[in-house]
Formats: structure tokens, sequence, C-alpha cells
């Protein structure tokens, strides 16, 4: 299966004090780790999310539908929340998504698309989804049909989106 062209929904995801949890592990981080990875690929691949890459704690994802991807982060988050953690010690994962048009490059995406994508997720906080404008008015309407639809099979939690205001991202005019 070929990348998603034309306008795409980009999600990067990253584990807030991974160092700290290495120290406090130890040797036991690489199960977190490795458990970490599985269940999001899991969520990823679910909601058709194609993986452009993985480096340490982080994914690089992109996905043809805002849905999908807004899909794939409420059911990697209730995933990483409802895991039984080595020592109890739960990994909190932020992400950020954003829907644009960057262009195809060798085997990959490039343009401020991909880097706005970026900083934003790195704008987030730990078990925290945040999202671009332009993603949260493709989703708008249908974030409510994504929550019921994660809560088979008896999850509780809602999914909701709440308007945090505009932020700088870093490097962005």
């Amino acid at each position: 299966m070929g990348l998603p062209t034309g306008t795409v929904t980009m999600l990067f995801s990253d584990m807030e004090g991974s160092t700290r949890l290495l120290a406090r592990l130890g040797s036991t981080y690489g199960d977190l780790l490795s458990a970490q990875r599985r269940l999001l690929r899991s969520a990823f691949g679910a909601h058709q999310g194609t993986e452009m890459g993985t480096e340490g704690d982080s994914f690089y994802v992109v996905f043809a539908s805002a849905v999908d991807a807004v899909s794939a982060c409420a059911e990697g988050q209730r995933a990483l929340a409802g895991h039984a953690w080595p020592q109890g010690v739960a990994p909190l994962i932020r992400m950020g998504l954003h829907t644009g048009e960057p262009t195809r490059h060798e085997d990959g995406y490039v343009g401020m698309d991909v880097h706005r994508a970026a900083r934003i997720a790195a704008s987030a906080h730990g078990g925290q989804v945040v999202m671009s404008e332009a993603t949260r008015q493709l989703v708008a309407g249908q974030v409510a049909d994504v929550g019921r639809a994660s809560q088979e099979g008896g999850d509780p939690a809602g999914l909701s989106v709440a308007d945090r205001g505009w932020h700088r991202l870093k490097d962005s005019a």
C-alpha cells in the first residue's frame, strides 16, 4: 500500500519523562517501551495509519483521514491507560495532530505541515492529544461519534474537544 497523498493528517507522539522512567525502572524499562510500542502500533494500524518512523519512544504516523487519526489517538490513549505496567509505572504519551498537504519526497513527506505537526505534539502534556484547528474543523461533529465507538466494550470515558486557545509554536511565524 502506498503513502497517502493530498490532504493527510500527521500524528507525532512522544513519552513524557522517559529519561526519569528509565532511571526509575532500570532494566525493566525495555519491557515498558516494547509494550508502549505494541499498544500504539495496534491502535494506529486499526485506523489505517502509516508509520513513517519511530525513534526511542516516539512515533510519526500519517493518516488519510483526520477522523481515523483522532480515533487512533483515542484508542491508543485508552489502551495505554488500561495496560498493567511493570512496577505500576505507566508512561504518559503526548500526541499531536495536524492536517495539511505536505510535499511527497523520496519515501516520506517534507514541508511546514510536517514541522507544524511535530511542534503541536511537543506542546502537549503526557496523556494529552492536541490538534490543530485544521484537524479540529475536519472532525467537528464527528468527535462524539468517535467517543461512542471507542466506548464499545464498556469504556466509560467519553471523548471531547476543548479549545485551549492560540499557542505560538517554536520556529513558527
